[in-house]
């Protein structure tokens, strides 16, 4: 029998993971039908207001802009002298700004699918990552713990060949749900826009940061899952994982960056798992480092920092890697008896 068959009927029949679907399809049911009773399809007039007050707001970017370029050019009237500008009037440039005032922005009870489907996607990785950590630590954990790995072990006595099966069976068949349930889910959201509120905005800009957030998601769901795996090899038992992750949020998420901060050193989130995750999905996240203006004597300084999407990815990958090889070394040395 191929051992790659096996594994999966194995996993899809694990009552935990059905369960863990379902939750997955409550959760999204109970999401989408939120969205669908607390939106409408706007009317005519809600749209018109709409419009003009999202011209007015761009207007009011416009005299804002031009008036900081008065100012350095010394044309500013006195009535307006007292307001504040920035020294680089093109940080107010409306040209450079990432995104204008819409009409969308200021319609309320109106469901939009072009500036809502990223927090949405967003709200999908998180439940996936939580979803493939559970999955992921259950299923070694469960067998190491009843002694379904020792009897897999007498039909197939290679022992780096049966985990290695297993994460990557795990691994495979996370990978599919999680892109069948986006698909689903995405979808079920663009047809509420189409249907009870607006579709929005959706150019071929909106689609690809769109594709490049799940992309950046699907890698952390199976970094998660495999993490998840990993400590559940290295404890034994599925408890473990879970008790790891716990004594980390606990210990280093809030007990470490509390010390952090008191003692003041430098650029903190740098050292948090949770920074990393974040600037990996956001492409780069950007920090405030009180210490860095310390020594400025009062004059401007900028203490933010930023963390780079590619460091973020190197710092999971490094630790995901490690625990893995760390699994896959005592596995190999272990009496699972």
């Amino acid at each position: 029998m191929n051992l790659v068959r096996a594994e999966l009927e194995r996993l899809t029949a694990r009552r935990f993971v059905q369960l863990m679907v379902v939750l997955l399809a409550l959760a999204f049911g109970v999401t989408a039908a939120t969205t669908l009773a607390g939106s409408h399809q706007p009317s005519p007039v809600e749209l018109a207001e709409a419009r003009a007050q999202a011209a007015d707001a761009r207007r009011q970017m416009d005299e804002i802009y031009q008036q900081c370029v008065d100012r350095v050019n010394g044309n500013l009237p006195p009535e307006v002298e007292e307001q504040y500008y920035p020294a680089d009037c093109s940080e107010v440039d409306p040209v450079r700004q990432e995104r204008l005032p819409v009409a969308t922005d200021y319609l309320t009870g109106v469901f939009t699918f072009g500036s809502q489907a990223r927090p949405l996607l967003f709200f999908l990785i998180a439940f996936l990552v939580l979803f493939g950590f559970l999955v992921g630590a259950s299923y070694i954990g469960a067998d190491l713990n009843s002694g379904g790995v020792v009897n897999l072990l007498l039909w197939r006595p290679r022992r780096m060949t049966v985990l290695g099966t297993k994460l990557g069976t795990l691994l495979g068949a996370t990978l599919v749900l999680s892109l069948l349930a986006s698909v689903a889910y995405l979808a079920t959201f663009w047809v509420i826009g189409q249907t009870a509120g607006l579709a929005g905005q959706l150019d071929a800009d909106f689609w690809r940061e769109l594709g490049a957030l799940h992309a950046r998601g699907m890698v952390l769901v199976l970094l998660a899952t495999a993490l998840g795996f990993a400590l559940a090899t290295l404890g034994r038992h599925t408890s473990a994982a879970l008790g790891t992750a716990a004594a980390y949020a606990v210990v280093w998420e809030l007990g470490a960056r509390l010390v952090l901060e008191i003692v003041d050193a430098p650029r903190p989130d740098r050292f948090m798992l949770s920074s990393h995750v974040g600037a990996w999905l956001a492409g780069e996240a950007r920090f405030w480092d009180a210490s860095g203006c310390a020594s400025s004597g009062g004059g401007f300084c900028d203490a933010s920092y930023t963390l780079t999407g590619g460091t973020a990815l190197t710092v999971l990958l490094v630790l995901t890697g490690v625990l893995a090889v760390a699994a896959f070394a005592a596995f190999r040395r272990r009496d699972l008896i």
